[in-house]
């Protein structure tokens, strides 16, 4: 599975688990709602520096975004 898609596929997962939309993600992290999308979708490559920011709001470590569930 293609990196991008395993962390939209954590990345919805968890946002949905923490009851936010991504609207409210994006305000959190401080990034549009498209963006935020985007990453979910796969099409984005979001940085570190985004992982970061996006797993704040979420109480999660970064690097559970990367974290192929098995």
């Amino acid at each position: 599975m293609p990196i991008q898609t395993l962390v939209g596929r954590n990345l919805r997962r968890f946002r949905e688990q923490a009851g936010l939309s991504q609207e409210a993600l994006a305000f959190e992290c401080g990034l549009h709602r498209t963006y935020v999308s985007g990453v979910e979708r796969g099409v984005r490559n979001p940085t570190i520096v985004v992982l970061e920011k996006l797993a704040e709001p979420l109480e999660i470590a970064p690097w559970q975004l990367l974290r192929e569930e098995k």
